[in-house]
């Protein structure tokens, strides 16, 4: 199989912006790796979108390495560009999550995407945001202000819409400690557009990267409160991911050619025993959400979430939403909700 690129010239900008920013990510890590004589490296996958005549992707994996229980540097491009029906003309995005194995350095989510539709307008996506299982308030403060010297006019007003979209309102918390998150970006200079998208995800990358160098180069040993932390967390993050994430809702339901992919933002282990504390706090039909995803983990304590478990919570997930099509409406958004879904139509 071969995977059609969109034909846009805009589209193929996009692409190319989102390949190098994954090239970038990938090698810094791997870089990392060889720093500190580890052999843990990233290996391609390649997924199809109707045997690529949509389009498809490309990402770059490792799981349970000295360095990296999980990781997951995704790029893909979707088009439409045989069907006439359609008003999107292509979305191209990189989205990536990594997760340390060391409970004192954090774990991150970066996504930068253009939606292009049929008739030339289009908008950009750019999220970034710091994850610690147990907080070092430097690390805070560096990723914001690397943030902030990356988009200084548009900083407030993503600080704002991250801090909403990353909210888990039955917890009463934050997912994060830094959220930085633009959607539907569109100003009259595209060009600015491109370069902010650019300079924000290379500052993300080269940040985190630096952070978790200088973390796991200090060697600190983690105490067991710091692991029991970091289990906790991570049921935390898998909790919000499929609960409230729109953009990992909304991928499982436009298609199914790429669900463990879409599911590589998860961590490697949860705790059952906490997400099921959890059911009582959720409203419905989410209480039954919550259930199904946690009847697709062994009982098992900790419960881990390998390829198997990743294809019964996705569908989970879509089989929820198919029957609570309203639920949707549920879930987290930022000061506008892209209509990802109905766009696929």
């Amino acid at each position: 199989m071969k995977r059609i690129p969109a034909a846009s010239p805009t589209a193929t900008r996009a692409h190319e912006l989102v390949t190098h920013l994954q090239s970038r990510f990938v090698s810094g890590l791997e870089q990392l790796a060889h720093s500190l004589n580890s052999t843990q490296h990233f290996s391609p996958v390649e997924w199809f979108r109707d045997e690529g005549r949509h389009g498809g992707g490309v990402r770059y994996e490792t799981a349970a390495g000295e360095l990296f229980g999980r990781g997951s540097v995704n790029v893909s491009q979707v088009h439409y560009d045989d069907d006439a029906e359609k008003k999107l003309g292509s979305a191209s995005a990189i989205s990536t999550i990594i997760h340390p194995v060391n409970p004192l350095a954090p774990s991150v989510h970066i996504h930068i995407s253009w939606t292009e539709m049929k008739d030339g307008s289009g908008y950009w996506r750019m999220m970034a945001d710091l994850n610690p299982s147990n907080e070092n308030t430097a690390h805070t403060e560096q990723f914001l202000a690397a943030m902030q010297k990356a988009a200084p006019t548009q900083y407030d007003e993503a600080i704002a819409q991250g801090d909403r979209y990353f909210f888990i309102p039955v917890l009463d918390r934050h997912r994060g400690v830094a959220h930085f998150y633009l959607e539907n970006y569109c100003t009259h200079d595209s060009e600015a557009d491109f370069a902010l998208a650019k300079t924000v995800g290379e500052a993300a990358i080269d940040t985190y990267v630096n952070i978790v160098t200088t973390t796991l180069a200090n060697e600190k040993v983690a105490a067991e409160q710091q692991k029991s932390a970091q289990l906790a967390y991570h049921t935390l993050y898998f909790f919000q991911v499929l609960t409230l994430d729109r953009g990992t809702t909304t991928g499982l339901l436009v298609h199914d050619q790429n669900d463990i992919g879409i599911m590589g933002s998860l961590p490697a282990y949860v705790d059952r025993e906490l997400l099921t504390s959890w059911v009582e706090r959720m409203p419905a039909p989410q209480d039954e959400l919550l259930q199904a995803l946690i009847a697709a983990l062994a009982d098992t304590s900790p419960a881990p979430v390998d390829e198997a478990v990743k294809k019964r919570l996705a569908a989970a997930v879509r089989k929820h939403y198919q029957n609570y099509p309203e639920a949707i409406h549920m879930q987290a958004s930022g000061n506008t909700i892209p209509s990802t879904v109905k766009n696929h139509r």
